[in-house]
């Protein structure tokens, strides 16, 4: 249903490709010419990958399920209460739907388009077949992380009935520690140890280290179960909160 939903938005789709192509290709440019003046221990090459992966999947940062924004706000989840299902896992798989297929239709022709540009402008090739594969299942626990951060604002809109203030403060925190504002690797190295330990860097930061190899392969499963943990700890606080809430739902409204 969810694939149907994002394909009926056409052209919001291409342009939603176009504008993270620009935003790319801006960003590249301006790395390169600070790396023009002022040459960095890392290869140009590594942070023009970084910059089209993050890119390619900005959609998983930022969206959030808009039909539920609106049934709290109206009171209409009470409907929901009389279903038999478990709202946090119903809703859970909602945005994961949203997020993964909004992904995937922008990454594709993306990652196509960045592949194509000359050494030092676009995508590189992962560092060796089993870091793509670890990457990849990086980016799967990624993407649970970032849908038990999103259903946990839920749960604090389910309070407050307005979304706009703790849904801004996780875009912030998301696009500033996942790299996406600034890749974490030029960032120094203590603030780096100490930033990547947060649940925000584990949703794209430590699948492109795994891609690019900037973490070594041996240090895949280390990186795997720091996602897997954080993953678990923010699903049980996610459902801790919702089953609070729906002790105490007050619903406004005719």
């Amino acid at each position: 249903m969810r694939w149907k939903m994002e394909l009926q938005y056409r052209g919001a789709v291409v342009g939603g490709v176009i504008c993270q192509v620009l935003f790319g290709l801006i960003l590249v440019a301006l790395y390169r010419a600070l790396y023009s003046s002022h040459p960095q221990a890392r290869p140009i090459e590594a942070v023009a990958t970084y910059v089209w992966l993050q890119q390619a999947f900005f959609r998983m940062l930022l969206s959030s399920d808009s039909e539920l924004l609106d049934k709290i706000r109206t009171g209409s989840i009470a409907y929901d209460l009389c279903r038999p299902l478990r709202l946090y896992g119903y809703y859970y798989v909602r945005v994961m739907a949203q997020k993964l297929l909004g992904s995937l239709l922008r990454a594709a022709p993306m990652l196509v388009f960045a592949s194509c540009l000359p050494a030092g402008w676009g995508l590189s090739l992962p560092c060796s077949l089993p870091a793509l594969l670890v990457a990849a299942l990086g980016l799967l626990l990624g993407l649970l992380c970032v849908c038990a951060l999103e259903n946990i604002t839920m749960g604090f809109t389910m309070r407050t009935l307005d979304h706009r203030g703790v849904q801004a403060m996780l875009n912030l925190l998301l696009t500033t520690f996942s790299g996406n504002i600034l890749p974490l690797t030029l960032f120094p190295d203590a603030w780096q140890r100490a930033i990547t330990l947060l649940p925000y860097a584990q949703v794209l930061d430590a699948p492109i280290r795994l891609y690019t190899g900037e973490w070594a392969l041996s240090q895949g499963p280390r990186v795997l179960l720091q996602q897997a943990l954080w993953a678990l700890l923010l699903v049980g606080l996610g459902m801790l909160l919702w089953q609070k809430n729906q002790k105490r739902l007050v619903v406004q409204g005719g």
